[in-house]
């Protein structure tokens, strides 16, 4: 007799099989799905734990707004819109004849004011000298008058006493020649005894009137002598002032070099003023906003166009109120920038001292009965730590947006 068949084992085996295969992939998904969720929750903890990034943050850089410091015409302008330039480049250059001239002007005036403070420089010593002589001529014609007038006095004293002995003499002879007149009369005496007397009288007469004038001369020299020695002194006080003459020939020689360097000064300005004619470049970077043509009359002040600085660029992001508990100033950050698709290096630099709500043109009033609490943003710099090996073609431009991650911990 012949053994059954085995076909109905194989064929449950088979469907063991199918049933175990579909039970297996299940399980094996299950796995990978369990594995990416702990990979993603490890991740989202470890990003959340030690990193805080935002997509809130662009480069930030300087605008130097180029401008003219003197008025002028454009003669010339060498650069063009979006331009690179290098620092010290011409930009543009004015009409400088007017300033020339004021410089030929400043020039002369120096010149002029520099012979004018040697002329007083010259005259101190001689002002010194000058007035120490007149000082002691003037003591000499002091003591001269002095003597003069010690000599008239005694000629007066002198003319006195002849007037004295004249008056004497004369009253003596008019006396005798009173007595004689009547004795000759009656022939008592000769008539040449009475010419004697008359004579004598006469004499006498003459002498006193000599005398007199002798006397009047001396009381005019007296006068004489005290109005010269009133004039010696007046002259003496003149010269007893040479300290201040000095003094003042020093300040008008200090006050000749003075206007010399305020001419120097306008000088120095009108040199300066014709090298303004010229505009330079004061950094490298990109020109925008041009508004410079050839002919054009431009004023001190006026903005001529916009440099975009390169060198000096930095990130400003603005962080959540949430996101700063560990942010720190130093921390490494990493920096995607949208424009590039390239990651960049930086630390962090500042942190904001007041949120963006509080420095914009009209703060949040938040004193009413309906205060919803929102989540603020804090400005936070950072810059970037070898930018010159990483953009050596300067490909970042301020306003480009960027995603700072800045690692916390």
């Amino acid at each position: 007799m012949a053994e059954p068949t085995r076909l109905p084992e194989a064929n449950e085996s088979a469907a063991e099989t199918e049933i175990e295969t579909p039970q297996s992939r299940r399980r094996g998904l299950l796995v990978v799905i369990l594995v990416v969720a702990a990979l993603a929750a490890l991740g989202f903890w470890w990003r959340s734990t030690y990193s805080e990034d935002t997509d809130d943050a662009q480069v930030d850089g300087h605008l130097i707004q180029v401008s003219s410091r003197i008025n002028g015409h454009v003669l010339k302008v060498y650069v063009e819109e979006n331009q690179k330039v290098t620092a010290g480049q011409l930009i543009a250059e004015l009409d400088p004849r007017d300033y020339e001239v004021a410089v030929e002007n400043a020039q002369a005036a120096l010149a002029s004011a520099q012979a004018n403070a040697a002329a007083a420089s010259v005259n101190v010593p001689i002002v010194s000298v000058n007035t120490a002589s007149n000082l002691r001529a003037a003591g000499a014609d002091v003591n001269g008058a002095q003597a003069t007038i010690s000599q008239a006095g005694q000629q007066l004293a002198a003319a006195w006493a002849r007037v004295a002995q004249a008056q004497a003499n004369n009253f003596k002879a008019q006396s005798d020649l009173a007595r004689y007149t009547p004795l000759v009369k009656k022939d008592v005496i000769s008539k040449q005894q009475y010419d004697a007397a008359v004579a004598a009288a006469d004499a006498a007469r003459a002498a006193l009137a000599d005398a007199l004038a002798s006397q009047k001369a001396a009381q005019d020299a007296v006068r004489v002598a005290h109005e010269r020695e009133a004039q010696a002194q007046a002259q003496l006080k003149s010269a007893q002032t040479a300290p201040q003459q000095v003094a003042a020939q020093n300040a008008r020689a200090r006050q000749a070099l003075a206007q010399v360097g305020q001419a120097q000064a306008q000088l120095d300005q009108a040199k300066l003023n014709l090298s303004y004619t010229k505009i330079y470049a004061p950094a490298d970077g990109i020109l925008t906003s041009k508004s410079v043509e050839i002919d054009q009359n431009v004023a001190a002040g006026q903005n001529l166009l916009t440099l975009v600085s390169l060198d000096d660029i930095w990130v400003t992001a603005n962080f959540k109120e949430t996101q700063l508990e560990h942010m720190r100033a130093g921390q490494r950050v990493e920096i995607h920038v949208d424009a590039t698709g390239v990651d960049y290096k930086g630390r962090v630099t500042q942190i904001g001292g007041a949120t963006g709500s509080v420095l914009s043109l009209f703060p949040p009033e938040n004193a009413t009965g309906n205060y919803v609490k929102v989540v603020q943003r804090l400005p936070v710099r950072v810059d970037f730590t070898d930018l010159k090996d990483e953009d050596p073609d300067h490909r970042l431009r301020p306003g480009l947006s960027v995603e700072p991650k800045v690692w916390v911990k």
